[in-house]
């Protein structure tokens, strides 16, 4: 499993409580890494890759990227474990102490001799944040990682703040945040190629309570749950990004009434948009999984977040809330 998460640091009350339980922390399975990369590979030929928040040990974010080193061409691979993540790295017992890894191939080895990866201590805890993480974060070309869900919002603000590609799974309710939906409304951000519906598998730490019904301990006591609502988060652009949503069905007023507090038709399911309205439309925010830039123009949105200039409130159709909507227009 791939430990993959960085545990919040600071006064929060709530990131601490997720700190301490360990609530913050699901590792990437290698089957979700390869079902997304395989989609970008001429974008890191000669790159040096950054897998921050992350284990490298145990990472399947570095696994991926060592067996693929020679095939993708890669320049370098970086990787920075927070302390409490890290596994005991040297001889002697240095389980809390931070790290960082690098890794510039192994002579053609699929596999990295760890006699001879470049293992170092880090001064700090390892949090993305510090100056010793963000000097290794200017190395970098590209970043690839799960980072903490509870830290999404400061995590992309530091990626777009350094100008970095990236690519990094999130939870699908960043799409609403005030500080994510103008990024996607600008086509800074999209959603990636691979993750489109239903749940992913996850690692959990050892003392994780396995309290939903979608959870399992396999033959050696690993623990693992679904996780539902997961989405890669990119600016790695993919062909399929650029694929003509078909559209078959016809506007009419019955199927398609208009909100009470925007003037724009309601459209239930992506697959439901009208082939012949010309005028403003409310999407599912699973509408993003199929959106084309050059078939559509996302206009704002309609959801219970900050009200701005880019979201316009929750939906209502006849004084009955609907779920969050994505406004857009045909272009």
């Amino acid at each position: 499993m791939s430990k993959s998460k960085q545990t919040a640091s600071g006064g929060n009350t709530a990131l601490t409580k997720a700190r301490k339980g360990k609530n913050d922390e699901f590792y990437t399975q290698l089957s979700v890494i390869e079902d997304e990369l395989g989609h970008y590979g001429e974008f890191f030929r000669g790159k040096t890759v950054l897998c921050n928040c992350d284990d490298p040990r145990v990472s399947n974010f570095f696994r991926y990227f060592a067996l693929k080193f020679h095939t993708l061409g890669l320049k370098r691979i970086i990787t920075t474990c927070y302390k409490n993540n890290c596994p005991d790295l040297f001889s002697q017992n240095t389980a809390e102490q931070a790290v960082y890894l690098i890794y510039d191939g192994n002579n053609g080895e699929n596999m990295p001799d760890w006699n001879k990866v470049d293992v170092k201590p880090l001064k700090g805890d390892g949090d993305f944040r510090s100056k010793e993480c963000i000097e290794l974060l200017l190395q970098a070309d590209i970043v690839v990682t799960n980072p903490p869900f509870s830290l999404f919002r400061e995590y992309v603000a530091q990626l777009m703040a350094f100008n970095k590609k990236f690519l990094i799974i999130g939870n699908q309710n960043a799409i609403t945040y005030k500080e994510i939906f103008p990024l996607i409304k600008d086509n800074k951000i999209w959603l990636g190629c691979s993750i489109h519906s239903g749940d992913r598998e996850f690692g959990v730490p050892d003392d994780y309570p396995l309290l939903a019904a979608g959870s399992r301990v396999d033959e050696k006591g690993a623990k693992y749950i679904r996780v539902k609502g997961v989405r890669w988060f990119t600016n790695l652009d993919y062909k399929e990004r650029h694929e003509k949503l078909i559209l078959y069905k016809r506007y009419n007023e019955e199927e398609y009434p208009k909100y009470d507090n925007y003037n724009a038709i309601n459209v239930d399911k992506t697959k439901d948009i009208p082939c012949d309205y010309e005028g403003v439309m409310g999407v599912p925010i699973t509408f993003l999984d199929k959106h084309n830039p050059e078939q559509f123009e996302i206009i704002g949105q309609m959801a219970n977040t900050h009200i701005d200039e880019n979201n316009f409130g929750y939906p209502f159709i006849n004084r009955e809330r609907k779920y969050a909507r994505i406004l857009i227009r045909k272009l």
